[in-house]
């Protein structure tokens, strides 16, 4: 295929040629007749003209060469049940799915809310509407009330899919109340919501508008519904982000322009290949999971593995059992799942056959070294790949296309830019860009972003504009609100959020460079820093650390010991004005239930502040805990 730098500079010097070509790996009803409108920057129009549709390019497009093989793995370590769906099945099931909304009066461009557990039912939801052009929101199954009720009005969902309950370490959570409530608060009410009942947690129907699915589906089970062709242009689905105000932000997906990007990125960036197995450890209520739990790995011909349950139970060996069952080759998880698995047995990576994966790929938050390397050595030097991505994009910007050329990665970075990424530093205060070798910089994206990336935010293309390009001063760039350095090979390193800057009496500090020194000091296994109003310096550092060894930490004493030489290794590699105020231990960091840091609620009990929104939290004790520090 050549060099992956010639690759990726086509993918911009000759960017219609480049996208035509990979236009190809899809079925087109209609081919598109121009590849690219970007006459209304930063809006961008991928493939205009051409008619697709994401269901076919996914089921039915692979019936004629593969419709016995393995398309859906179903495992659930919570109930006990394991289910292979072939090619041919999912397309049954989904057309089934499909036949019930159209009953429910489900068209072309109306939006469906899905609020499901990670279940087979959840698959055929997304994949049905998808097949009809009716427009997906899949919401995170067990988000608060509140939460689900922001995005019910805001998408205002002509349909909800839900089930009885979701269910976590055994135990069940139950979703009803937290739906019915939802819809109460609600001021968009949907006409029916589609119940499957898991027989997980007893709940009450509400007469005239809950659907059992079970019954429904026993009326359609030889439906036969075609796939709506929609525009390329149609939007597929919506996915909610959480935005700095409290209004929550619908990233717009097109349906052409992903379609082509998951299809190229699965040889190019995955190396996955028909007739394999790709296990993608996400949940769907996140970006990860709508790319590479249903769409990406379906849309190459793969099997894929919609996993429920935890990575400890019944043991910390249990997703290395499935790749030797499912001969899996491409494994996608989280630094955060992968830290877990660390305290658990090292004897449980050697247990299975892991000669079938070709490598795996970690992404949601910045992999530190440590972590590399330790499931680089307990995987016996298989390649573990960075990469790093957004909701936004659909797709990632940074990591190594080893399907295009190989390369080495570096622990510690995501990699390069991607193909169709323009990716550039640029100075935060001039908007100048920065060329040269590490030098500090916010990762933008010039437009137009590549097909997969956002079309807009849903309803509201001023916040899209506002949000995303007017940040970068003198300059149309998108940006993804993170600092950056790139080294003389060209690789990146992301360090930290540029909201997650501190300003010390004048001084711009990145929380994250702070956390990389503390990290540093032997007794440190993870450390959360915050900006803490104060009245002298307008802001200070608070640090939250996990010690690796707490035995020595019963008394304050100690405690403040350590707590002082922390402090010392700031000092000396970053100087006095990096010193935290406080250094304190606590024996876990709030965060969400996918492994992102809760820094804004760490920072806003620390200035006594309600933490709001806490939806996605794991673990309400960590907070407490910090809570309880503060006030001391």
């Amino acid at each position: 295929m050549g060099s992956f730098a010639d690759f990726h500079a086509r993918s911009i010097n000759d960017r219609d040629a480049f996208w035509a070509e990979q236009a190809k790996l899809v079925d087109w009803k209609v081919p598109p007749q121009q590849i690219c409108d970007y006459s209304n920057p930063p809006f961008a129009k991928w493939f205009v003209g051409g008619q697709t549709n994401l269901c076919h390019n996914a089921v039915d497009r692979h019936l004629a060469e593969r419709a016995d093989q393995p398309a859906l793995i179903f495992v659930s370590t919570e109930t006990d049940q394991e289910k292979t769906y072939t090619f041919r099945e999912l397309h049954a099931e989904v057309q089934r799915m499909a036949a019930i909304l159209q009953d429910l009066g489900v068209v072309k461009g109306d939006r469906v809310l899905i609020y499901m557990p990670m279940i087979a039912e959840a698959a055929f939801a997304m994949l049905a509407c998808v097949r009809l052009g009716a427009i997906h929101s899949v919401v995170f199954g067990g988000f608060a009330s509140h939460s689900l009720a922001t995005r019910i009005e805001d998408a205002s969902p002509k349909v909800i899919i839900s089930a009885d309950a979701g269910s976590r370490g055994g135990k069940g959570v139950p979703y009803k109340p937290l739906l019915d409530e939802a819809i109460k608060l609600s001021a968009h009410k949907p006409t029916k919501v589609v119940m499957v009942d898991r027989h997980l947690a007893p709940f009450t129907p509400v007469p005239g508008r809950d659907v059992d699915y079970a019954s429904e589906r026993a009326k359609h089970m030889d439906a036969v519904v075609p796939c709506v062709w929609v525009d390329s242009t149609h939007p597929s689905y919506t996915l909610y982000t959480s935005g700095t105000t409290g209004k929550p932000k619908g990233v717009q997906r097109d349906t052409g322009g992903y379609t082509v990007a998951l299809a190229a990125s699965i040889p190019n960036i995955f190396e996955g290949k028909p007739g394999g197995t790709f296990f993608c450890t996400s949940d769907i209520g996140w970006v990860v999971g709508h790319s590479y739990i249903i769409y990406g790995p379906l849309i190459g011909g793969m099997a894929t593995i919609l996993y429920e349950g935890l990575p400890i139970r019944p043991d910390g060996g249990i997703w290395w059992s499935l790749v030797e069952k499912y001969k899996v080759q491409v494994m996608f998880s989280a630094p955060t799942a992968i830290r877990v698995l660390k305290k658990q047995d090292p004897a449980l990576l050697t247990k299975y056959d892991l000669s079938s994966l070709q490598a795996l790929f970690l992404a949601g938050e910045p992999l530190d070294e440590p972590t590399a390397k330790w499931i680089s050595e307990g995987l016996n030097g298989k390649a573990i790949i960075d990469n790093y991505w957004q909701t936004e994009t659909g797709w990632p910007i940074l990591s190594i296309c080893n399907g295009v050329e190989k390369a080495p990665s570096k622990f510690g970075s995501p990699g390069k830019a991607i193909y169709g990424y323009n990716v550039k530093l640029v100075d935060d205060q001039t908007g100048e860009e920065l060329t040269g070798a590490n030098q500090k910089g916010v990762l933008t994206i010039e437009g137009p972003l590549p097909p997969g990336n956002l079309q807009t935010i849903w309803g509201d293309d001023d916040r899209f504009v506002k949000t995303y390009w007017k940040t970068v001063p003198n300059k149309l760039v998108y940006s993804t609100f993170d600092w950056a350095v790139r080294d003389e090979d060209g690789y990146y390193f992301i360090l930290g959020r540029t909201d997650d800057v501190i300003n010390v009496a004048g001084h711009r500090l990145g929380t994250r460079e702070i956390e990389e020194s503390i990290s540093s000091h032997p007794n440190v296994a993870e450390v959360a820093v915050v900006g803490v109003a104060d009245q002298l310096k307008g802001q200070v550092a608070m640090a939250f650390a996990i010690a690796k060894d707490t035995s020595g930490l019963t008394d304050a004493a100690a405690r403040l010991k350590l707590e002082g030489e922390v402090m010392k290794v700031v000092d000396s590699q970053l100087g006095a004005v990096a010193r935290p105020s406080r250094v304190f231990f606590v024996s876990a960091l709030p965060k969400t239930r996918s492994g992102k840091l809760l820094r804004r609620a760490i920072q806003a009990v620390a200035e006594g502040r309600d933490p709001g929104d806490l939806t996605t939290m794991d673990d309400p004790a960590a907070l407490q805990q910090i809570v309880d520090l503060v006030k001391g």
